[in-house]
């Protein structure tokens, strides 16, 4: 029978400890990010409203502006918004790599959920890359989201530019969003202790479900809306053919 000495024992004391900050600063940077896709979902939805005319703005405009309008937007994107992506997706990947999957031994529900929730992961990073480089016109003026009075038009021109970004990229980046965001609120009542008993747990995934299909109808909503509006023409969002 062997024992730690005093140092390993104060050495593993800080390890855990680290370790357990490092997962619940995971745990709430996701909290974060997804409260905001929340939101970013649900005011996408308004783009089923359609194009107002007669110099009217559409609702989806008017939700854009008033999100634009926020005071030091810049700082409030990288607190709330960039920071948190950052380090949630890095420190993912590395309990990604780091875990080991049993499904293959033991194919209970949960596990399945654990792994879709690393798979859906490794999707999200790409999805977020493309989505907010092509919306930043890093590919290119055609996918560029343009808020500034034509955020519908832009948005439009951006999801028709190709059949393969309509009916692949967002549609199965949607999906792993949504799915991501509910298994990760669902962990993180776990996470947190706020469902310690087996009903409080069966309720909060009720909850969870429920939010999966609400972020899940946001979504497609929105993707529907703009490929039924078809593809925009460049000289409407100023930019140059």
């Amino acid at each position: 029978m062997s024992t730690a000495t005093a140092p390993e024992y104060a050495a593993s004391r800080v390890s855990d400890r680290t370790y357990f900050l490092l997962r619940r600063l995971h745990s709430l940077t996701g909290l974060l990010f997804g409260g905001y896709l929340v939101v970013h979902l649900i005011v996408n939805a308004t783009l089923i409203e359609g194009v107002r005319h007669a110099g009217q703005p559409d609702i989806y405009q008017q939700q854009v502006d008033k999100i634009h309008s926020l005071p030091f937007l810049t700082m409030v994107e990288w607190t709330f918004i960039y920071l948190p992506i950052l380090y949630h997706t890095f420190y993912g990947i590395w309990i990604t790599a780091t875990g080991q999957p049993n499904i293959d031994r033991y194919g209970y529900a949960k596990n399945w959920c654990y792994t879709l929730q690393r798979v859906s992961a490794i999707i999200l990073i790409f999805f977020i890359a493309f989505h907010v480089l092509a919306m930043k016109g890093v590919f290119g003026q055609t996918l560029k989201f343009d808020p500034v009075g034509h955020a519908t038009d832009s948005a439009a021109r951006h999801f028709n530019s190709a059949w393969w970004i309509w009916g692949l990229v967002y549609p199965i980046g949607i999906l792993a969003s949504c799915y991501h965001l509910a298994n990760g609120f669902w962990t993180a009542g776990i996470t947190w202790g706020l469902t310690v008993s087996a009903h409080a747990i069966r309720r909060w995934g009720a909850i969870c479900t429920l939010l999966f299909f609400l972020t899940f109808g946001c979504g497609m909503t929105a993707l529907v809306a703009l490929v039924r509006m078809g593809p925009q023409p460049a000289v409407a969002t100023g930019v140059q053919p």
